[in-house]
């Protein structure tokens, strides 16, 4: 059996491009390891999604996952390895060890967070180092602990934190953060977050689990040792993209360069949307809004090659 199209990743822009493809008709798969993409991610309320005020991302994913299950679309839960193409065939192949064909794929498979690239992280991992509040906040009610990056994320990890940790530290390189003042304001608001610009983080340390993160203060040039119990890490993301090299352009940061009319990439067929492409901002209203535009070029593209 082939497929008419495969759409890769379940995030706002994979959800999106399956509901759109289910309304022209094609015949769809969509495969994911999860649904909801780096919404999962989102501790905090979502405020800038059109049409609701404020809403958890879980309950965005659900809302979104069960607009997408009223709909024709075939959904595997399993992680994309490699993708080929012969001819006007594309061929998927998977964790797993499935091969499925299709005539078309999306390419929505988002973005993983970014590692700090220190020594003692990946020790630590699961141990009091972490890339997902969401799901980790609970664990470290009553702790100290530190978030690096001083963006919208990291500042919106803090206040998820606040409700559980007594003590937050901001970790940001940079000599101010760059937040939104209103997540700057609320963090304020906890009395439990305190910022701390300049710093080069060195190395996380611990025993059976971590105790504590090594960072140089810039201006000072000298070492501090921060006890903590916990670091959350949010830096950023890197798309995730290893299993279509080859097949599409990249730029420096490794997204997939895509038409900007039609999210197609190089490789006529294969086209992408969402947190993996060039696109600058990283919303999710704009992921879905590529994810739609990404299906209905497919339909457009399959209906010339039908005609061809």
């Amino acid at each position: 059996m082939i497929y008419d199209l495969i759409i890769v990743g379940g995030g706002p822009a994979g959800m999106a491009a399956g509901i759109y493809a289910a309304r022209q008709k094609l015949n769809t798969l969509l495969i994911t390891k999860d649904f909801g993409g780096q919404m999962a991610r989102k501790a905090v309320a979502i405020e800038n999604y059109p049409g609701f005020g404020e809403i958890s991302g879980f309950e965005l994913i659900n809302k979104f996952a069960a607009h997408l299950k009223k709909f024709p679309v075939e959904i595997l839960q399993d992680a994309v390895v490699r993708i080929k193409k012969t001819g006007q065939t594309f061929s998927i192949f998977t964790k797993n060890k499935k091969t499925i064909q299709a005539k078309a794929v999306i390419i929505a498979s988002g973005a993983d967070p970014r590692p700090l690239e220190l020594p003692g992280e990946k020790k630590f991992i699961g141990k009091g180092v972490s890339y997902c509040t969401a799901c980790d906040a609970p664990l470290f009610a009553g702790k100290k602990v530190a978030v690096v990056g001083g963006g919208n994320s990291g500042f919106e990890a803090a206040i998820a934190l606040s409700k559980w940790s007594k003590k937050i530290y901001v970790l940001e390189r940079g000599s101010k953060v760059r937040a939104d003042q209103r997540n700057q304001e609320i963090a304020k608001k906890t009395g439990k977050i305190e910022i701390i610009t300049d710093v080069v983080l060195k190395e996380v340390k611990g025993k059976n689990f971590v105790n504590s993160i090594v960072y140089q203060d810039k201006k000072r040039k000298n070492n501090i040792t921060l006890s903590v119990e916990g670091i959350f890490v949010e830096i950023g993301s890197q798309p995730a993209t290893s299993f279509v090299k080859g097949l599409v352009g990249f730029n420096k940061r490794d997204e997939i360069k895509i038409s900007l009319e039609t999210c197609q990439t190089k490789t006529p067929g294969l086209f992408a949307a969402g947190d993996v492409t060039i696109i600058p901002y990283k919303q999710i209203v704009i992921a879905a809004g590529q994810g739609t535009i990404a299906a209905l070029s497919v339909s457009n593209y399959l209906s010339k090659q039908s005609e061809g």
